[in-house]
């Protein structure tokens, strides 16, 4: 892949990146989150097409319209969220779409089936039966089905995307002996991990991306430092305005905590979690995907049940898993999928900031809409949101209006603890200052704020105090000024638990 350019509107997620992929090799793509990795495997399998650059295939320059074309070169892609039709057996996955024929007829049944079982037995599974239903197999078997599935098509090219999320070790070691059966076939692997302790493992060269560009192409993946790639991923060229944080730099105030979180946990997400958040103060989350940040947020906020544990706001104690008692007690959540999660794109301004208050403005059963409208009005003006109209789509708005117009229902709600999952995800550069000012003015207006980002400048620039989580489990806590983004890459990526 040559000079791969690709745009998406407001971003430019690919700007001009190279990758090589050799025959029987393991190459590694490495990045933070929203550096482009994504987007540039999905060129390489035909669900996106590139605004520019070239692919060659086999020295050979070829235009990959669809994931058909691509899988038909034999170019095979993993995702991290595995698309497996849970209600079909193992055998009919592998096959689905290309179906194994005889004299022009599908083979179905016991021929299909023993199809599956010899790839499967390729892959050192025999012991997964073909004629079972993949809903009821482990991820861990799940993934093999996958791997199953990719081998049916004759692959000379597998890109695998965070195979080993869901695996625990045992499962991780047999992933990587299948990975090493397949290229000692010829097969060519591109392997995306945040773990760089599986780099060396089972790397044989690196490419790492930053802000859509390709920084590093083909290093040695056993032999070039963690702390170079490290600084290879955290080099930046957006540039982050935070507000000043209040001058006894963040330090926890005498007062007692508004949220109170005590041995929190959820099996399989994140392990006993202790938290305080006092008026005033932000706490970051800091942590890759799969560490279980957004989880933890879901479950104070009473979206998600806690398999132990339990959430306390001024000292009482909420029932879990009930997000009615966790907005009753001055919870609110603005969540990572805004259009989503967040907003009804289809309503107004007004319905969307009121909708958490509409007991508010009822009469005798009638809703009042002006005194909603006015209402809404005044919080979304308190917020500076563009432009001063109530009355428009919220579908109409830029994102970082969007996300403000989350934050005015919150606002008219009274909320004295705020959630805040990727705040400024879909922002522009531009409008990311304003959403900063905004939210250290909450909290120096006394709210309690606790956010999560997967950009580890936004987590230090805006917070207070900072947690580092890896796989569920925080690894360290300490005052964000103590911090910079080599140290929480650093825990994040090969972290183990303190004190």
């Amino acid at each position: 892949m040559s000079g791969i350019t690709k745009s998406f509107p407001g971003v430019r997620a690919l700007d001009g990146v190279d990758l090589e992929v050799r025959p029987g090799e393991v190459h590694c793509l490495l990045g933070q989150n929203g550096a482009g990795k994504s987007t540039l495997i999905k060129v390489l399998a035909g669900v996106h097409q590139p605004d520019g650059g070239e692919i060659t295939w086999e020295g050979a320059t070829v235009a990959l319209r669809s994931p058909i074309a691509a899988m038909r070169l034999g170019i095979a892609t993993i995702y991290q969220e595995l698309d497996l039709v849970e209600g079909l057996s193992v055998a009919e996955n592998i096959f689905l779409g290309h179906e194994p024929t005889t004299a022009g007829f599908v083979v179905r049944g016991k021929q299909a089936r023993a199809a599956a079982t010899a790839l499967l037995e390729r892959l050192g599974h025999r012991e997964i039966d073909s004629g079972r239903l993949v809903g009821s197999l482990s991820a861990a078997q799940q993934q093999i089905v996958s791997m199953a599935r990719a081998l049916s098509h004759d692959v000379r090219l597998i890109v695998m995307d965070e195979p080993s999320a869901a695996l625990d070790p045992d499962e991780v070691d047999n992933l990587f002996r299948i990975v090493a059966g397949l290229t000692a076939d010829g097969v060519a692997v591109v392997y995306i991990s945040h773990r760089l302790e599986e780099i060396r493992r089972i790397g044989d060269r690196v490419t790492v991306l930053k802000d859509g560009r390709a920084v590093a192409v083909g290093l040695p993946a056993k032999s070039t430092p963690t702390r170079d790639v490290v600084a290879l991923m955290t080099g930046r060229d957006v540039a982050y305005v935070f507000p000043e944080r209040p001058a006894d730099g963040g330090a926890p105030s005498a007062a007692d905590p508004v949220l109170r979180v005590e041995g929190l946990a959820r099996q399989g997400e994140f392990e006993s979690l202790d938290l305080d958040i006092r008026p005033g103060e932000i706490v970051g989350l800091a942590g890759l995907v799969g560490s279980g940040r957004s989880e933890v947020l879901e479950t104070i906020y009473g979206a998600r049940k806690p398999t132990s544990g339990r959430v306390l706001v001024d000292g009482r104690p909420l029932r879990p898993g009930s997000v009615r008692a966790a907005v009753g007690a001055g919870i609110g959540l603005a969540p990572e999928e805004r259009k989503a999660q967040g907003l009804l794109m289809l309503e107004s301004v007004t319905r969307n900031v009121s909708v958490s208050t509409l007991s508010r403005f009822s009469r005798g059963g009638w809703l009042d809409r002006t005194a909603e409208r006015e209402a809404a009005r005044a919080a979304t003006r308190e917020l500076s949101l563009r432009p001063d109209n109530p009355d428009a789509p919220v579908r109409t708005l830029s994102g970082g209006n969007q996300q403000k117009a989350v934050l005015a229902r919150w606002l008219l709600r009274g909320c004295r603890v705020l959630l805040l999952d990727e705040p400024t995800r879909g922002v522009d550069v531009g409008a990311r200052a304003e959403l900063y000012a905004v939210i250290r003015r909450l909290a120096d207006e006394g709210l309690a704020v606790l956010l999560v980002s997967s950009e580890v400048p936004e987590v230090l620039g805006l917070a207070d105090r900072v947690l580092v989580l890896r796989e569920g489990r925080v690894v360290h806590t300490a005052p964000a000024r103590e911090l910079d983004e080599h140290r929480v890459l650093d825990l994040v990526m090969e972290g183990s638990p303190t004190s």
